[in-house]
């Protein structure tokens, strides 16, 4: 779930707000395993939103999207065009649908956010490369987010992956800073020149989520005011992982499941 950031500032975390940022995020994580596991041809979108719900009040957790400017659901459920902000209608699942799943969670103040995108069923081959270069890109993406690298360098690498296997890259809509409140500064966009933006600092938590079109990506926003779809119809993927810039090294994945 996206916005724009740009009149924020980067807030920087301590190790200790991290490691409690990592709770919501694994949480999210182990989630989406399970929202995976459970979709199936038949099962209706309304069910895995009602899951989360029952799941997240057992634990005292808040879905984090759930009355954001009032989106009507716990998770964002993208079905083969849709490309993010999906709404979890009664709609059931059909085999060879490829479907994003976005969830977030907040625990103690605290939010995680992650997205995946899967098949159900059988699928086209077409739309198991588009799911496996839109997940390489995100990886990509994350191998590039440290010190002292710039904000370019990252959109680079995650749009690098997706241009050379052919994929169109989603532009207006973006990842983004993540802490006490879902959408902080900055925006990271999907895309950017190597060397330009701002350097990455220790104490960054970001959300990187590269969108990626088999076809033109274009976008159109239907008459709900919130599911995004491709405008020419055509198959997108969307994966997602909130991270922590580190002094040194790899950035720290905090939405992995355990």
């Amino acid at each position: 779930m996206l916005t724009d950031t740009r009149s924020r500032q980067v807030v920087l975390k301590t190790p200790a707000q991290i490691k409690q940022m990592r709770v919501p995020g694994q949480l999210v994580g182990e989630t989406l395993a399970e929202l995976r596991e459970m979709s199936r041809p038949g099962l209706s979108l309304a069910e895995l939103d009602r899951y989360v719900l029952d799941k997240f009040e057992r634990l005292g957790a808040t879905p984090t999207f759930l009355g954001y400017h009032g989106f009507p659901h716990a998770i964002c459920a993208s079905l083969n065009e849709q490309i993010v902000h999906g709404f979890a209608t009664e709609r059931r699942l059909e085999d060879g649908d490829i479907l994003s799943i976005d969830l977030g969670a907040t625990i103690d103040g605290w939010v995680g956010d992650s997205a995946i995108t899967f098949g159900i069923g059988t699928i086209s081959a077409d739309a198991e490369r588009l799911l496996r270069a839109t997940e390489e890109s995100l990886y990509a993406g994350i191998d590039a987010a440290r010190v002292p690298v710039r904000k370019g360098d990252i959109g680079a690498a995650i749009q690098e992956v997706l241009e050379s296997a052919g994929y169109g890259v989603v532009r207006g809509y973006v990842g983004h800073g993540v802490g006490r409140e879902m959408h902080e500064a900055p925006n990271m966009p999907n895309h950017g020149r190597r060397g330009a933006g701002m350097r990455m600092r220790p104490g960054m938590v970001l959300a990187l989520e590269p969108m990626a079109t088999i076809g033109n990506p274009a976008t159109t926003v239907l008459d709900d005011g919130w599911t995004v779809c491709t405008k020419d119809g055509s198959l997108s993927a969307h994966f997602e992982h909130t991270i922590a810039i580190r002094e040194d090294g790899p950035a720290d994945i905090l939405t992995l499941a355990d």
